[in-house]
């Protein structure tokens, strides 16, 4: 991390770009519209918690504040760890980060829809995710239109209590339905946006070959929030990359073709995102990053995510003339 030490001091013109959020008290959108109106990458950034899970669990507050201190705006989060949704609101409001949103499982939602919307409206989320499905819910699986109906049914229980739902994909919504129309396509059609938005992985758009900004134009004014995910991958897959993010637990998790790395520090050009999300009408870039890579800590690898997002943001316009790697990658897998 001590190569990156030279970005972390900026200059107080720098700061309007370094942190877009405000705090607790006041929007992070409208305070990056105050700041950063002629910045075209410049969104509020938050990290999704599942990349510092272990973390969490260890020191619930106390991740929150170097999540803080690292310079992100908000946060994601993927459980509370034992803690209350008024202790949780609480302590964003002391940190200073915004509650953005939440992913929960499916399955609790379909079991308590009513409770899972209500804690996270209590904690102050504006947004609550479907972060993933089983394979017979999946395009193609049996349980699919079904799944399609469910989201519908919770997507109007999230608008009525004034909360968004939001579908975070992976890769295998990209497999075509009999129409020839990919399977995350058709959930956006068959459920209009004031009942379900996206938040589309650009790590899975890409690794399903799809081109991330072209996916970010075709929803522009239904992606609120979106994944800012990066990842290496060598030679022909083997075994199944899902074990990586602590799913499948039986298949192989030692992976020689596949790892997530930091923003930078892998096939995508974070950059030309950035930029993009912010031409879709975007309100959040959220980084998450599933399991730690190049030897470096889940917390170093989230510092090094947005110690890159500070440069992007340094060049005027943005992207312009920068290499998308982050100097400091070692890009040997």
């Amino acid at each position: 991390m001590r190569k990156f030490s030279k970005f972390m001091v900026l200059g107080a013109a720098m700061m309007a770009f370094v942190s877009c959020g405000g705090g607790a008290t006041k929007s992070a959108e409208a305070q990056c519209e105050k700041e950063c109106e002629a910045k075209e990458c410049c969104l509020p950034v938050g990290v999704q918690l599942y990349s510092v899970r272990d973390d969490m669990a260890a020191d619930f507050k106390g991740t929150l504040q170097k999540v803080k201190a690292m310079g992100y705006d908000g946060v994601e989060f993927a459980g509370l760890f034992g803690n209350t949704p008024e202790q949780v609101k609480a302590m964003c409001a002391e940190i200073g980060l915004n509650p953005i949103s939440a992913h929960v499982p499916l399955a609790d939602m379909l079991a308590d829809v009513d409770k899972v919307i209500a804690d996270y409206k209590a904690i102050g989320c504006k947004y609550i995710v479907v972060p993933y499905v089983t394979e017979e819910r999946r395009p193609g699986g049996e349980l699919f239109m079904q799944m399609v109906e469910e989201i519908r049914s919770i997507g109007q229980k999230a608008k009525d209590a004034g909360l968004v739902l939001l579908y975070h994909n992976h890769d295998f919504e990209f497999k075509k339905l009999e129409s020839g129309e990919f399977g995350l396509d058709y959930l956006y059609s068959a459920i209009p946006a004031d009942l379900l938005q996206t938040e589309l992985d650009q790590c899975w758009v890409k690794y399903a070959g799809q081109d991330p900004v072209a996916y970010l134009q075709k929803y522009t004014g239904r992606s609120p929030v979106v994944h800012l995910k990066d990842y290496f991958v060598e030679g022909e897959q083997v075994g199944d990359p899902y074990a990586l993010i602590g799913l499948n637990e039986d298949e192989k998790k030692s992976n020689s073709a596949f790892e997530f790395r930091p923003l930078g520090c892998g096939v995508q050009n974070i950059p030309s995102i950035m930029v993009a999300a912010k031409a879709a009408g975007s309100k959040w870039l959220i980084v998450e990053q599933d399991q730690p890579s190049m030897g470096k800590t889940p917390m170093e690898c989230i510092a090094m995510s947005m110690e890159y997002i500070k440069k992007v943001r340094e060049n005027k316009p943005c992207g312009e003339g920068h290499d998308h790697k982050h100097e400091g990658c070692d890009h040997k897998h």
